[in-house]
């Protein structure tokens, strides 16, 4: 992450982080009554925020910081939220005896639009999507903070929420907005937590370490990874696979050859023992053998070992849903990184120029930085090829 990056608090406690959006707010000059207005919560439940008697969740904070233009609290550090969900046992969900009763057909109801809304995500852009998933978080936190409900209900709603945080995290992050990602995913921990769903709460931990290993610092990134795979260790074959998947990737992304393989190798391990008779959560039903052979190519090229993933992005892209377009694109960036990295600059050159952008969102930050950092490769390796014709065979 860039420095100076505002993100949600978590190091101070609920009485010092609610003090903290007491002084804020009193130093702005605004009332607790014209708080309420500004941040859409209620007078009351504020009050109880602000005087530790409730806690201050990263919406709240977000909220408070949006309308009063200044960073509060203790920038978080996702390394420690890390250590204390491996340490933690999951809170019970507490009852709320406030507001009107929901029951299971309306939680039914958001289940199933959290599943239309991660499947949107195969074929609309981040720009077009993110408002929207956003809309429905806020929805879910509404009625998490309002409305009463049985424990098992409970458990259920704080299960959306933290699906509905992992999915606006993913969303952001692809968009460029890393600091909105990272509180995003933070308070999914959260909620996760709250429901009692420890594979959840480690999903939204490696999808936050798969963005600091992209853009952030890796070693927080492995650190990150492995306590995500410890964490879960019941977690089900696919869910399995796909936390060693991002283990791998932030071990590649550091050089450490070793991690990286034996990650890879457990990825196929995990992948062989799913089943029909094994209940898997629907989040990763995206999860299969082309994609697992992706990452692996991925892996590979990071390792110094190109020639070996070309076979295995060829084949996944002649495989791959082409309504997909920015997977596909993104994949084809890989492919043009692994034939450049292996001196054939001319494929390299015709894999970049077939990607179609004109199909896919512009929002999509993260497919044109790797079409970026491609074609800067593909340009320096040009650079170097008549020098190095030119050197006498001596030198």
């Amino acid at each position: 992450m860039e420095a100076g990056e505002g993100f949600p608090p978590s190091t101070d406690t609920p009485t010092d982080l609610g003090a903290h959006l007491r002084a804020a707010r009193e130093a702005a000059g605004h009332s607790l009554a014209g708080m309420a207005a500004l941040t859409h919560f209620s007078k009351p439940y504020l009050s109880l925020v602000e005087t530790g008697r409730r806690p201050a969740t990263p919406d709240i904070v977000e909220r408070y910081e949006h309308a009063l233009g200044v960073p509060i609290g203790t920038p978080a550090d996702p390394v420690r939220r890390t250590h204390e969900w491996l340490l933690d046992s999951p809170p019970a969900t507490g009852c709320l005896r406030a507001g009107r009763r929901i029951g299971a057909s309306l939680i039914g109801t958001l289940e199933a639009r959290v599943i239309d809304l991660r499947h949107l995500d195969d074929t609309v852009g981040s720009r077009t999507l993110l408002p929207v998933i956003r809309a429905e978080l806020d929805q879910a936190e509404y009625l998490a903070r309002t409305a009463s409900y049985t424990d098992a209900s409970g458990r259920r709603l704080y299960t959306v929420i933290g699906e509905l945080a992992q999915l606006a995290g993913w969303v952001a992050s692809d968009a460029g907005n890393y600091s909105d990602a990272q509180r995003l995913y933070l308070s999914g921990v959260t909620a996760a937590d709250a429901a009692g769903d420890r594979a959840l709460g480690a999903q939204l931990l490696s999808s936050l370490a798969y963005q600091i290993t992209n853009i952030g610092k890796r070693d927080d990134a492995l650190l990150i990874t492995r306590s995500a795979v410890t964490g879960a260790p019941h977690a089900s074959p696919l869910v399995r696979a796909l936390l060693l998947e991002r283990l791998a990737w932030a071990a590649a992304r550091l050089r450490d050859t070793d991690t990286s393989r034996r990650a890879l190798d457990a990825v196929n391990d995990a992948y062989d023992q799913h089943c029909d008779g094994i209940a898997e959560p629907e989040w990763v039903y995206w999860l299969n053998q082309t994609e697992i052979d992706v990452m692996a190519a991925r892996c590979l090229i990071e390792l110094g070992t190109p020639a070996a993933a070309e076979p295995l992005l060829t084949r996944a892209l002649a495989a791959y849903n082409h309504d997909h377009a920015r997977e596909v694109a993104l994949y084809q960036t890989w492919l043009a990184e692994g034939h450049a990295k292996t001196g054939n600059l001319d494929a390299a050159r015709a894999v970049l120029h077939r990607i179609d952008t004109t199909a896919i969102d512009a929002g999509s930050t993260r497919l044109h930085r790797r079409i970026t950092a491609v074609d800067r490769l593909i340009n320096r390796r040009t650079q170097k090829k008549p020098a190095n014709r030119s050197r006498r065979p001596t030198e």
